[in-house]
């Protein structure tokens, strides 16, 4: 017998293509894509093929598993600051990424009520534990009702020797591209291996019960700011991400424990390279705002800097560049008062002691601003000098007074850049503390001081 005739097929039978079996796996796998939060512009169009080699499907199995933990482990992560992802999460977008989701740079406030709970310094409204923890109730229970979350991760501190982790949620695109600017970049698993990071609750809509725990008053119209330094928790409500000013006050306040226990000193100054040496400059805020070529030497115009035994780093990216790199110890240190009574000479040496006292008096015309600090912050000023003074003698680091004015008059850039020339020349004489103008300022120091610290002045600490 013939071998039979091959069966015959009903119409429309065939054997699918392989054409449309790719289509469909296609659009199962972006399905899943959507589901797990990624942004529709990531899904690489060369990832789905029709026939995949063997290969290919192993290692789209594992970063189908890696995607799902990070994925799972993200949301685990969030939970645990109290937001329960209702839908989906943009992780880590880029600003390209945000600005097609929506986000825009909103035009900066300024302004905004900050509270702080656990400044020493006492120069912003508290805030009580009670009056926190029941705003934190109501900005999670809001974030944990929004269908799309966007958390972004950074640090503070242009260093991971030492800086701190900040992780930002926030419903509003616009929110978590300009806090990201403020935030050194980091490699995107970093933060989870972080023992201690800071978060930021970023909810750009406001409801009446949420500004009412804070009390009423029409100051809050536009939003608020609240920090918890010992729960390392900030929460930003309405537009107050665009207050720039109050953010990094608040951060800066919020990381300074962080930072301290990673085995560096936090400090309210800037850092600048200048004739090839890195210098630690402390300066009233009006003089370093009003001179242009100040800024051109630094390395970040924003105030806050960090030393330690390995390095020193700045606190957040004012430059081109958001990668993080440690910095070389300073060379030197230059504190920068203004007097016109001629009681302080234009530029001087000082022992490290002599140092401390003047950062710790912070004068400027005729008024103190200890340790030149007016932000919020967890550290006692007379603790802050006098861990600087205990750097600068271990380390045996020059460092210098300069009078910002001359003859009655603030003295220009050229002028201020040329009298640190002049210092870090190492060639200058000490202080000298003789004549009735030194004395009269001599004591219009030690009546301040004692005033304000007693008699808990180290006996190394003089004028």
């Amino acid at each position: 017998m013939g071998s039979s005739p091959p069966p015959l097929r009903r119409a429309g039978s065939e054997r699918r293509s392989p054409q449309p079996a790719a289509k469909r796996r296609q659009a199962g796998e972006g399905e899943r894509w959507k589901r797990s939060g990624a942004p529709a512009n990531r899904i690489c169009s060369g990832f789905f093929v029709a026939q995949p080699s063997p290969q290919r499907h192993r290692r789209r199995r594992t970063s189908d598993r890696e995607d799902q933990e990070v994925s799972y482990g993200l949301n685990w992560a969030i939970a645990g600051k109290g937001v329960i992802v209702k839908d989906k999460v943009l992780h880590n977008l880029e600003t390209s990424e945000l600005q097609k989701g929506g986000a825009t740079y909103p035009d900066f406030l300024s302004g905004i009520p900050l509270h702080v709970r656990g400044d020493v310094i006492g120069g912003v409204p508290g805030v009580s534990k009670a009056q926190f923890a029941k705003l934190l109730k109501l900005v999670t229970f809001h974030l944990s009702s929004i269908s799309c979350l966007y958390v972004q991760d950074g640090a503070i501190g242009s260093s991971a020797e030492c800086d701190a982790k900040v992780r930002v949620i926030s419903d509003n695109p616009s929110a978590v591209m300009l806090l990201s600017n403020v935030l050194w970049k980091i490699p995107d698993r970093a933060i989870s291996h972080d023992t201690s990071p800071l978060t930021i609750y970023a909810t750009s809509s406001i409801s009446n019960n949420v500004k009412t725990v804070l009390g009423s008053g029409t100051q809050y119209a536009n939003g608020f700011a609240v920090a918890d330094i010992e729960r390392s928790s900030l929460i930003l409500c309405g537009k107050a991400f665009a207050d720039s000013a109050i953010v990094k006050d608040a951060l800066t306040a919020m990381t300074a424990p962080i930072l301290s226990a990673r085995g560096g000193l936090p400090v309210p100054g800037w850092i600048l390279n200048f004739g090839g040496s890195t210098v630690l400059l402390f300066a009233p805020v009006e003089i370093m705002m009003s001179c242009v070529e100040i800024h051109n030497a630094l390395l970040s115009i924003d105030c806050g800097a960090v030393i330690s035994s390995k390095g020193s780093t700045v606190l957040f990216p004012t430059k081109a560049s958001r990668e993080q790199k440690l910095l070389t110890k300073p060379t030197a240190v230059i504190i920068v008062s203004s007097d016109s009574s001629g009681a302080i000479p234009s530029v001087c040496k000082l022992s490290p002691g002599q140092a401390a006292y003047h950062f710790l008096a912070g004068y400027h015309d005729g008024k103190f601003v200890p340790a030149y600090n007016r932000a919020p912050s967890p550290a006692d000023p007379l603790a802050l000098a006098s861990s600087l003074f205990s750097h600068l003698k271990e380390d045996d680091t020059p460092s210098y007074l300069i009078n910002a004015k001359h003859s009655g008059k603030y003295i220009d850039g050229n002028g201020f850049m040329k009298l640190l020339k002049l210092a870090l020349s190492h060639d200058l004489p000490d202080i000298k503390t003789e004549g009735s103008r030194v004395g009269e300022l001599k004591g219009k120091y030690r009546s301040f001081l004692s005033s304000k610290f007693g008699q808990c002045l180290r006996e190394e600490f003089s004028f």
